[in-house]
């Protein structure tokens, strides 16, 4: 798994989204301004994040972006796999976009450890909503 700048990006808006969450909507310069994330590609960002059901927007003047859900439905992993793809570093140990190896018929010794990494990544992830980023509250190490 690698986070792209899409995905990077996508999480520092919704960041700024859930931050005013229940207020008035917040235009895409502010939003940029914020994120430091180019209006252009902030924009195709956000039509993603309205096409997965995160945001909803409203054209005009007086227009802008808000979450369409509360910040503590918003599940990181959901909008990780939603913007990247499988959370597994390797497709032979990916639940959702598996691909065989020839390796696997060999005994790899490789795949119980990205096995291990997907199971732990997904686990963070998975238990980590938007409300817990704004308030800070991640598993310490």
């Amino acid at each position: 798994m690698k986070i792209s700048s899409k995905g990077e990006y996508a999480l520092r808006a919704l960041i700024v989204l859930g931050g005013k969450y229940g207020s008035d909507l917040v235009q895409t310069k502010d939003i940029s301004s914020e994120t430091l994330v180019p209006p252009p590609y902030l924009e195709q960002i956000l039509l993603t994040l309205k096409n997965h059901g995160y945001v909803k927007s409203k054209r005009g003047a007086k227009g802008g972006y808000s979450l369409k859900r509360p910040p503590s439905e918003i599940v990181i992993g959901d909008v990780v796999r939603d913007l990247e793809g499988p959370l597994a570093p390797m497709s032979c140990v990916s639940l959702t976009s598996y691909e065989y190896c020839l390796l696997e018929d060999r005994g790899c010794l490789l795949k119980p450890l990205w096995s291990l990494v997907r199971d732990v990544v997904a686990e963070l992830l998975d238990h980590t909503t938007l409300e817990d980023l704004l308030a800070g509250n991640l598993p310490k190490r």
